[in-house]
């Protein structure tokens, strides 16, 4: 019988065409240098293939490599779903779980509903990571994620979603600005440059774009900030106004700031929601996590 790959060389294999880089892969797996280039030339005697064209400064994936890396990325989803499926048949929320969130949702409803969660589900190993959207779905759809929190809509091939609940914005600006009048606010009226938001790549940006409706884009400002925390520094300092969803406000992130904010018309707001793998053999699981979700939020 052929030697085949073990499923953690798929898994270092899958690292390395992630990262590029040996160092680098095997620092993310936890492993030596050495002991990860020795698994990876395993891989490659077992499959009787070269993956990787080496050189002293790069790696490069040959085009046979690319192709297993997508087969190697369904087989260890298919392994995922084998020990989802064990783990149903367990109490449920229990064991590893690992939640990716990203960061306009994760330090606002998280610190508030993990303990209440841990309590209620002890034997719950809760691993969290955050990242913006596109990267928490990836790692999805990569098994290195069980199941996601993220804003919806957001466009995701063979996710199976869960609407919790709704993340209304508001207006926020410092209280004596002459950026405005809160009295007479009108979204379409705003001064040119005087909105802020978060860089691209933050779904944040673009949910509060489309949700307020702003439709000239001159009244938004060019620079834009890499985090909440950075944004809400910015209106303290009344370079512009800006949009901030309900949850942050719930968690204090204007307390002591001097920004004063205002309700949005009905309808300006985000959905927060779940995701996971369709077919996942642990979604009784994850709707009961959103259901503990949804409880937070209300209360």
């Amino acid at each position: 019988m052929s030697q085949t790959p073990t499923l953690r060389q798929l898994h270092y294999f899958l690292a390395l065409v992630e990262h590029s880089h040996f160092g680098r892969a095997a620092e993310a797996c936890f492993v030596s240098q050495s002991a990860f280039s020795h698994a990876i030339r395993e891989m490659e005697d077992a499959l009787g293939t070269q993956l990787v064209d080496r050189t002293n400064r790069s790696v490069t994936i040959t085009n046979t490599g690319k192709d297993i890396a997508v087969q190697a990325r369904l087989v260890l989803q298919d392994v995922e779903t084998l020990v989802d499926t064990a783990r149903a048949t367990t109490a449920p929320l229990s064991g590893r779980l690992t939640l990716g969130s990203i960061p306009t949702i994760a330090p606002y409803l998280l610190p508030r509903a993990l303990p209440k969660l841990r309590k209620a589900h002890p034997d719950l190993q809760l691993y969290l990571r955050e990242g913006q959207s596109e990267h928490i779905v990836q790692e999805l759809h990569d098994g290195n994620i069980d199941v996601i929190l993220l804003a919806l809509p957001y466009p995701m091939r063979n996710v199976t979603t869960l609407e919790l609940f709704d993340d209304p914005f508001h207006l926020a600006y410092r209280r004596g600005t002459r950026l405005i009048d809160p009295k007479n606010f009108q979204v379409n009226r705003l001064n040119a440059d005087s909105v802020l938001l978060l860089e691209e790549g933050h779904c944040l940006r673009d949910h509060a774009l489309s949700a307020c409706k702003i439709a000239s884009r001159d009244s938004v400002n060019n620079f834009a900030a890499s985090s909440l925390a950075t944004l809400v520094e910015m209106v303290r300092a009344d370079l512009g106004v800006t949009f901030i969803p309900e949850m942050a406000i719930r968690a204090g992130s204007l307390k002591g700031t001097g920004i004063s904010t205002l309700p949005m018309p009905k309808g300006n707001l985000r959905k927060i929601g779940l995701g996971w793998r369709k077919g996942s053999g642990r979604e009784a699981e994850f709707r009961l996590l959103g259901k503990l979700l949804q409880q937070e939020w209300a209360n």
